[in-house]
């Protein structure tokens, strides 16, 4: 069964970096090819502007079709995503009812997020905090990786070996 691997985890976590250091290892452990789908590539705000619950659910079935697509054409996708909410967290579990899917929460500290934040200049102030108070779910993660206490490398081999080749 193909595997979608969802990197869930406040803005300025560090899920994007993750993303890609997954795909790459994914590739040469056991090559094996994993596009990645991002929140980012779906949400057309400026980076000024807030980014709301509804902006998200708006945009999320968008990011389940195209990871649908990606998985008839992949041995399996990456999705780095921030959900905020139960319903966005409903939609994508039910779109992928029949993959298996490994949730993998990117957890980092509230302080370094928002210096995070601020030396990215590339979101809107306040991101970082907000996601982190309502990210979605709280608990249940098949994996919890801490982007502040362990390094990108670090994290991505965690995943890779208790998600992609212990399952």
């Amino acid at each position: 069964m193909k595997k979608v691997i969802l990197l869930n985890g406040p803005s300025s976590a560090g899920k994007s970096t993750l993303s890609k250091c997954l795909q790459d290892i994914i590739e040469k452990r056991i090559n094996e090819r994993y596009e990645i789908v991002s929140i980012d590539n779906f949400m057309k705000l400026a980076e000024d502007e807030t980014i709301y619950e509804d902006d998200v659910f708006e945009i999320s079935g968008d990011m389940c079709v195209k990871t649908l697509e990606f998985l008839k054409e992949y041995d399996g996708v990456i999705i780095d995503h921030v959900i905020t909410s139960e319903r966005i967290f409903s939609e994508l579990k039910n779109y992928l009812t029949d993959y298996d899917l490994k949730s993998v929460h990117v957890s980092c500290p509230l302080e370094v997020l928002l210096k995070r934040e601020i030396e990215r200049h590339n979101r809107c102030l306040g991101s970082a905090e907000s996601s982190y108070t309502y990210l979605y779910p709280k608990e249940g993660y098949d994996l919890t990786v801490d982007t502040n206490s362990h390094s990108t490398l670090e994290c991505t081999i965690e995943i890779f070996e208790n998600l992609i080749l212990n399952c």
